[in-house]
């Protein structure tokens, strides 16, 4: 049966785009062909490479007008640094003694084929209602999004694609610039059995010509860590006059622990354009609160309370731009600058050149200092001075 899966899969990476079966069924996807190097910092090695083949399949099968089937399926094979983190992601990522990160050994590499997306559509008139494994997002930030906290996203991973949850979704359109949606999650725990953590909610967006706003509640019923469960309101805001605006807002409150100004994650951010469009300027501000969303305790990604993340993308010609941004951590005084750029070797290929260097206080002075955005975290004796990655991907 797995050989089938594998070979199935497989036919449908070959032929692409081209599959146009009598079912309505289509395939696109994306190819990435990516080279690490890393000068490594505390018990890291001090020079390590390593090379990642990823691929993204999305297909979709349309049921008449009433309903569509979509999917997707990454494909991934590394070696050298990528498979030593893949690894120790195995390791302890576990629940119940099955490793949520399975693999397979090669001659010089380790694979793995992971499910991304799978659920249907029901399309009405004026409703459509989703199920099974696929995105829920909320909020309107371009950086940091407190308010999409079933996917928080990384800023130092803008590529990432964010993962899906297992779930249900039904929206409403009375208007068109009108959306009410109704929302489960299932709980963070797979294992859980008894439903203790699941997450339900309800979101209502408005859009206007040059604003749009968006409104969130939900709640996270109890478990062993939140006897009383968890209630979580939010706020999203974006303007487009002359500036583009942008006010995202979710306040966490857990009733047993009575979390008050520490539940709160709050980003505000702007951006502007010069020399018509080739110039692009964005900040983003984010303050969060110990017990957040966005807060490493609650899944988030950030340990500090407050962040800047400040950027510009300067677009040399229809195929060539650059991007150079700093993440600042204000309460350890910790930066991660980052260059990236973009060339369109032809239509459906591109080619990608990153690099990130941590800096923080101890690594200036040597006072033991360590920063969040530091070459070695607080909290870890492995790290990086500098990261450097080659990709070329192909779009079919």
């Amino acid at each position: 049966m797995k050989e089938r899966i594998t070979l199935f899969i497989f036919m449908l990476f070959v032929t692409g785009g081209n599959i146009h079966l009598s079912a309505q069924l289509t395939v696109s996807g994306l190819l990435d062909s990516t080279v690490y190097m890393q000068a490594g910092a505390g018990d890291s090695p001090a020079f390590s490479c390593g090379i990642e083949e990823y691929a993204n399949l999305r297909f979709q099968s349309r049921i008449r007008d009433r309903a569509v089937v979509y999917g997707a399926v990454n494909l991934i094979a590394v070696t050298g640094n990528n498979a030593v983190a893949v690894e120790q992601i195995s390791k302890v990522q576990t629940h119940g003694g099955i490793s949520s990160t399975s693999y397979t050994d090669g001659a010089n590499y380790i694979a793995a084929i992971e499910l991304e997306r799978l659920y249907f559509r029901l399309n009405g008139e004026y409703t459509n209602f989703d199920g099974g494994l696929f995105r829920l997002p909320f909020g309107f930030g371009q950086v940091y999004r407190p308010s999409d906290f079933l996917n928080p996203a990384n800023p130092l991973k803008p590529d990432a694609r964010l993962r899906a949850v297992l779930g249900a979704s039904f929206a409403w359109y009375p208007i068109d610039e009108l959306k009410l949606l109704v929302f489960y999650a299932a709980p963070q725990d797979p294992f859980a059995q008894d439903g203790n953590g699941t997450r339900f909610g309800v979101s209502l967006d408005h859009h206007w010509d040059k604003a749009s706003v968006q409104a969130l509640y939900a709640y996270e019923m109890p478990n062993t860590e939140t006897a009383q469960g968890i209630h979580r309101a939010g706020l999203s805001l974006k303007a487009d006059i002359e500036v583009g605006l942008v006010m995202d807002a979710l306040y966490t409150y857990n009733n047993a622990t009575g979390t008050e100004l520490e539940g709160l994650s709050f980003s505000i951010g702007a951006d502007y354009s010069f020399f018509g469009g080739d110039l692009i300027v964005l900040a983003e501000y984010l303050y969060n609160g110990p017990a957040s969303s966005t807060s490493r305790n609650s899944g988030g990604n950030f340990s500090n309370e407050n962040y800047l993340y400040t950027g510009l993308t300067f677009r040399f010609s229809d195929f060539t731009n650059m991007s150079v941004a700093l993440i600042t951590g204000f309460d350890d005084v910790s930066f991660t600058p980052m260059i990236t750029l973009n060339h369109d070797l032809f239509q459906g290929a591109t080619l990608t050149i990153t690099a990130m260097v941590p800096l923080d206080r101890d690594l200036f002075y040597g006072d033991g200092r360590r920063g969040e955005f530091g070459p070695i975290r607080p909290e870890s004796s492995i790290g990086r001075y500098f990261d450097f990655s080659a990709r070329l991907r192909l779009r079919f």
